[in-house]
């Protein structure tokens, strides 16, 4: 008997407006890029039941439901009230030997009702970025979507020119966004909000049923993932790049890999989406863009926070005020851990800032920076243009760290040696694509399978790009 895909599929089991049940559009040559199997073996699905034509759509499998999910979102601000997946399919939910339920989706798998036009395709190397990044966000910690496989489709996509064409298929704790709220509560339709709020509480965080007013437990929980995410992604030098409301979760798990891009030099302004032109969703900003995407979540919700308009509002602004303090004290602890500081002391901000202020001033490169510090402290003086600056900034860290500090191995699982530098990415990205060679994306993948270990046969993947490889802007797979 064939291996079967164990689905359980709650998403389905919704009204039928919240999506547009759509099997994948078949490729016409499907081959394996990659499978990951420790993946597969943690959903509890035996590797043998994820085939090539599975993995590509060409074969419905049994239990699958595939359904193309409802959204709208703000993009850069401009709300746009009917988004959906527009070359995604969710084709079916698992529960995972942890008990955890998992959404399973293909992602450019053909267009959609939401397609706008659109052909629903991905290109290839979009799907091997997300790939990289996704894996090695999950290899630092972070609550992440996973790269479950990746397929080549045999055909062409085309943007701007041609491209070979490809197939990611994404796990996630759920695919409910921001924007998922805000479809519905655009259309006042309120028994719809209400649904979804009471699907998203039993998936995401079931004690908030049990609270007196579940709508507002739900909604702070979110605050508080969405305050510890971001100060994660700071502490990785992490740019989203698109920040939208249909790309923020409610689970707290960063999604949808497109403009992203972690920056060398530490730079608090540092962009590289090309579409990003005003800075929006720059690395400082991404704290402040969180909590504008909040306040959208909050504002579907209003009707179920209070029974008053008045009492409703400020019920909604007192939540959102969380925001600040959760986001500062889970940044001053990430930073901490980098800076190996055991103890809380009221001007720990300060020295953390001070150190970021003369980095950002030196070009110092902000992983490589803070490996020094819990490798050999010495050493992070030539990464500053004027080493002086690093000197009068170490002397006050000394200090601070006879008050009582963290041995050096806690420091350097919280500071990588290897992140996706974007050269790398582009420079596995361009030999898949332009000689079917997928020699260095398997290689990054190892190497940024174990980032916290020194792998000193891996040394340039550590190192940051020289002038004339460094990668100014990143782009969406649209």
């Amino acid at each position: 008997m064939a291996p079967t895909i164990p689905f359980d599929n709650s998403y389905a089991r919704l009204p039928d407006h919240f999506f547009a049940r759509q099997p994948a559009v078949p490729v016409a040559a499907p081959r394996l890029i990659r499978l990951n199997t420790a993946l597969a073996d943690q959903l509890g699905i035996d590797p043998a039941a994820l085939t090539v034509d599975v993995l590509a759509g060409n074969t419905v499998p049994d239990g699958a439901e595939p359904l193309a999910q409802a959204y709208a979102g703000h993009q850069f601000g401009h709300f746009t009230p009917r988004l959906g997946d527009g070359r995604a399919i969710l084709l079916g939910e698992v529960v995972d030997r942890d008990g955890r339920r998992r959404d399973i989706q293909f992602k450019g798998s053909g267009p959609t009702p939401f397609s706008r036009h659109a052909d629903g395709r991905a290109a290839l190397g979009p799907v091997l970025r997300e790939y990289i990044v996704s894996e090695a966000m999950a290899a630092f910690g972070v609550p992440t979507t996973r790269a479950l496989a990746a397929v080549a489709t045999g055909e062409e996509v085309f943007r701007e020119t041609l491209l070979p064409g490809a197939v990611l298929t994404r796990v996630a704790a759920s695919h409910i966004r921001v924007g998922t709220f805000q479809y519905f509560a655009a259309r006042g339709d309120a028994a719809a909000v209400h649904a979804l709020l009471d699907h998203a509480i039993a998936r995401h965080d079931p004690a908030a049923a049990q609270a007196d007013r579940p709508a507002l437990a739900f909604f702070q929980g979110v605050v508080a993932r969405q305050a510890s995410l971001i100060a994660r992604w700071l502490g990785l030098g992490f740019i989203h790049g698109v920040m939208n409301t249909d790309n923020m979760t409610v689970s707290g798990e960063t999604i949808d890999y497109g403009p992203c891009a972690f920056m060398e030099a530490y730079d608090p302004g540092a962009v590289f989406s090309s579409i990003d032109h005003a800075g929006r969703y720059a690395y400082a900003n991404q704290p402040r863009i969180a909590q504008w995407n909040l306040a959208r979540l909050a504002e579907t919700l209003l009707p179920l926070f209070a029974a008053e308009e008045d009492a409703q509002i400020q019920v909604a602004q007192e939540a959102l005020s969380g925001f600040a303090p959760i986001f500062q004290a889970a940044w001053l602890d990430v930073f901490r851990a980098k800076l190996g500081l055991a103890r809380v002391e009221e001007d720990d901000a300060t020295l953390i800032q001070d150190l970021l202020s003369r980095m950002a001033a030196n070009q110092a490169d902000f992983t490589l920076t803070f490996r020094a510090l819990a490798t050999d402290p010495a050493s992070a003086r030539a990464l500053f243009a004027d080493p002086a600056a690093f000197d009068g900034w170490a002397e006050s860290w000394r200090a601070r760290r006879a008050l009582g500090a963290l041995p050096d191995s806690a420091m350097r699982l919280a500071s990588p040696a290897f992140i996706p530098r974007n050269h790398l990415v582009e420079e596995a990205i361009a030999a898949a694509t332009t000689r079917d060679d997928f020699g260095p994306f398997e290689t990054l993948l190892e190497v940024l399978s174990r980032p916290f270990e020194d792998q000193p046969d891996h040394a340039r993947y550590a190192m940051p790009a020289r002038p004339e490889e460094r990668v100014l802007a990143t782009f969406c797979g649209t």
